[in-house]
């Protein structure tokens, strides 16, 4: 699907030209407001291929598949992993993906769904027991309950049966021997089990703790044989052997186990399927921006942010500037209010999209935006009574997630989110992968006045992600930037800003993907805490804003190309790397 959209800016009331103008005050004090932005930092250049992750052993395995002629699925492939060994928190065997891949040859752009599924015997509401009393929060999150059917394995598998080019075992080779030999405790994964102390106590957590049950040193050695083997039996016998009924058999016993037994069997395995969907693309900043569609929501909700702050003529601000935040922030509002009431998976649930980002809506939507004052209270756009009138519900998503951004010799592009969502999943491993906790995802009030929501959780069904990889297209109708990140609902946030930094500022990737965060995604204005973002909190308030200071933790991945060759970044909100030749 690709939907064009007008982004000429809206013509600003009289009300809104005066304030305006008493904001700013004169033009020449925005004009030396740009003219003072501090330097580009340099990113990593290459002119034939590039890979950029999470983890620089990750990013370095997926260069090397390249350099041996391998494509940008081969990359990813052996990417994801690497990660699974090195950032098992974030995402790995256990867990679900959103692949966004354009194919150099036939010019065609593909999106493959393979989020995680809920087994065929859901409750209707996941959230209380058998007695139809509500289990906690905080202890429903880490349980069987939660765990959905995995579905990165036989996504990767279909993407390398079309257009691998290398042989499937090969792109395990290094993660095997990583897994088994060992590698230094990386930096990030150090901070989120510092953050996680309770782990220690958990069998299949211990070898990361010391006797005193803090985390082992950043550094040390740490070694994942059973994922080693587990990963050689899949290069051997290929993806299947993951969804055999013996391994599933084997899942299927592990969820079932504890006070809150999960509900996946092995013929919920059998039955998984990849989806194959439309990508969801518009024209903003003078580019073809494509996306994930529903039931990726953050993918929906990046395009809309986009083309709102297009129309608003955000590039007439400096970044860092109050103006540019208060705009970020009142976009961000407006979207995050639409992707919670109308995205869903619509193999179950009508979902709206054409309608969400349709000219004369998102014109709408951008007259909502006053250029001087937050709005006391943002609620979701009104569309067609035909199309979704759903309620809305909220889900329990916490940061977490991972992302890889490849370029390819063969001007193949692949941007790749993966997740096994909240850090560490339900905190369940089996053969030394950790499984996935996706079903948080769905609603946790699956009915609301007497009508179930859009997000309700049903069998088979998959639950809406903030996922939002991102494919930006040059004017020669080739990708110009390869974008995703981790990290919860800050995804969203993320990708705009530093989307936004590079095609409407004109930031190399890197000064783009560095910048102080600010978004309202996560429930709440947002400033990231300890930048300058955060020293814009009492301009902000007189304009009308909450705005909290937060530790922004979404890491972004991101490749362009220009006439110089590729750029890219590894964000250091974690321990990314881009590397490529």
């Amino acid at each position: 699907m690709s939907i064009k959209t007008d982004h000429r800016a809206l013509p600003l009331s009289p009300r809104k030209r005066a304030g305006l103008k008493a904001m700013l005050g004169a033009s020449a004090l925005l004009l030396s407001a740009c003219a003072t932005q501090p330097p580009q930092k340099a990113p990593v250049m290459a002119q034939s291929y590039m890979a950029a992750t999470a983890n620089p052993m990750a990013s370095n395995v997926a260069s090397d598949i390249l350099a041996r002629g391998g494509n940008a699925v081969d990359a990813a492939i052996a990417g994801q992993m690497m990660l699974a060994v090195v950032e098992p928190q974030a995402s790995g065997l256990g867990g679900g993906s959103a692949v966004l891949f354009w194919e150099k040859q036939t010019g065609k752009l593909s999106f493959y769904d393979g989020l995680a599924s809920a087994p065929a015997s859901v409750p209707e509401d996941y959230t209380k027991d058998a007695q139809g009393k509500q289990i906690p929060h905080a202890m429903l999150e880490r349980t069987g309950r939660v765990v959905a059917v995995p579905g990165t394995l036989r996504t990767l598998a279909l993407l390398h049966k079309r257009y691998g080019k290398l042989p499937w075992a090969d792109l395990f080779t290094q993660a095997i021997a990583t897994a088994r030999n060992g590698f230094p405790m990386p930096g990030y994964l150090h901070l989120v089990l510092t953050e996680r102390p309770d782990l220690a106590k958990l069998p299949d957590f211990a070898a990361y703790f010391d006797a005193g049950q803090r985390p082992l040193p950043q550094g040390t050695l740490l070694h994942n044989t059973a994922l080693a083997d587990t990963l050689t039996r899949i290069a051997q016998n290929g993806a299947e052997s993951f969804y055999a009924p013996e391994n599933a058999k084997r899942i299927a016993q592990a969820v079932a186990q504890g006070p809150y037994p999960g509900h996946i069997t092995p013929a919920d395995f059998a039955a998984y399927k990849v989806r194959e969907r439309a990508p969801l693309c518009i024209h903003a900043f003078g580019r073809r921006i494509c996306t994930a569609a529903p039931p990726v929501a953050g993918g929906l909700a990046v395009l809309q942010q986009l083309a709102l702050l297009d129309r608003m003529q955000i590039g007439r601000y400096a970044p860092g500037s109050v103006q540019a935040a208060h705009l970020l922030l009142e976009a961000s509002r407006l979207a995050e209010a639409d992707r919670r009431k109308y995205a869903a998976d619509p193999d179950f649930v009508p979902v709206a999209t054409s309608y969400l980002l349709s000219p004369d809506y998102l014109e709408s939507r951008a007259r909502q935006i006053d250029e001087t004052t937050a709005a006391p209270k943002v609620s979701p756009g009104v569309i067609p009574a035909d199309q979704a009138p759903l309620p809305a519900s909220d889900a329990m998503t916490v940061p977490a997630t991972t992302h890889l951004s490849i370029h390819d010799s063969f001007g193949n592009a692949l941007s790749f989110t993966t997740t096994i969502n909240l850090n560490f999943g339900a905190d369940i491993v089996v053969d030394g992968m950790v499984l996935n906790d996706a079903i948080t995802n769905f609603a946790t009030h699956p009915v609301v006045d007497g009508q179930r929501v859009a997000n309700a959780i049903a069998p088979g069904k998959r639950p809406i992600t903030t996922m939002a990889p991102t494919i930006v297209f040059g004017a020669d109708n080739t990708p110009e930037v390869i974008i995703g990140a981790g990290g919860g609902a800050r995804i969203i946030d993320s990708v705009v800003q530093s989307l936004v930094g590079y095609l409407a500022w004109g930031q190399n990737i890197r000064t783009a993907i560095e910048q102080p965060r600010i978004g309202a995604q996560n429930r709440a204005e947002e400033l990231e805490h300890g930048t300058a973002a955060a020293a814009l909190a009492p301009a902000l308030r007189k304009m009308g804003h909450n705005p909290k200071s937060a530790v922004m933790n979404a890491a972004v991945q991101g490749i362009t190309r220009g006439p110089s060759g590729l750029e890219g970044w590894g964000d250091p909100h974690r321990d990314g790397v881009a590397v490529g030749h």
